[in-house]
């Protein structure tokens, strides 16, 4: 015993399309519900279809007065392609454009940066130099402790700290007459 299966969703939204192409007539969803079983759509899922052919602007939709009327002409959905075809036609001719403009940059960036042994003799002192440097810099940071600078920095704070701790316990009005 084989169970039926039912329409996929976009075998239903085809289904729907059809309805709307062969009567090229405006419907109310009730009548798109009454039609849709004879398509093979069940009522119940008719308004979700309905939607999502309006979402991707495959069906148009209009309210007038209380009523919303649903329609789809065969010459609607070919002007949308044609308009998606020009789309894409000039998304790529400026993606061709594009890649033309990095494509002559990347050669402009290569002239001058041939293979030869004076390029390959700096690259290797500039490699060395760096590792020099990273060499120093991590040295420079355990002496950090004993910096002038990083001391001086200290002694400020401190003396900030320690306003600050006057200020918010009134220490020197009630104990000043110790001192």
């Amino acid at each position: 015993m084989s169970k039926k299966r039912g329409l996929s969703l976009e075998e239903k939204r085809e289904q729907i399309l059809q309805i709307f192409y062969e009567s090229q007539d405006f419907f109310l969803l009730r009548e798109l519900e009454k039609l849709g079983p004879r398509k093979g759509v069940v009522s119940q899922t008719v308004k979700d279809v309905v939607q999502s052919l309006v979402d991707d602007d495959l069906v148009s939709k209009d309210k007038i007065g209380s009523s919303v009327y649903f329609w789809s002409l065969p010459s609607c959905a070919g002007n949308q392609l044609r308009n998606a075809y020009s789309k894409l036609e000039s998304d790529i001719a400026s993606s061709k454009k594009r890649f033309d403009e990095l494509v002559q940059q990347r050669d402009s960036l290569k002239k001058g940066r041939e293979e030869s042994d004076e390029r390959e003799a700096a690259l290797v002192g500039l490699k060395a130099i760096e590792e020099q440097y990273n060499a120093l810099k991590d040295e420079m940071a355990l002496y950090a402790d004993n910096d002038p600078a990083v001391i001086e920095a200290m002694k400020d704070a401190t003396d900030v700290a320690h306003a600050a701790t006057n200020r918010w316990t009134g220490w020197n009005h009630r104990f000043s007459g110790l001192y």
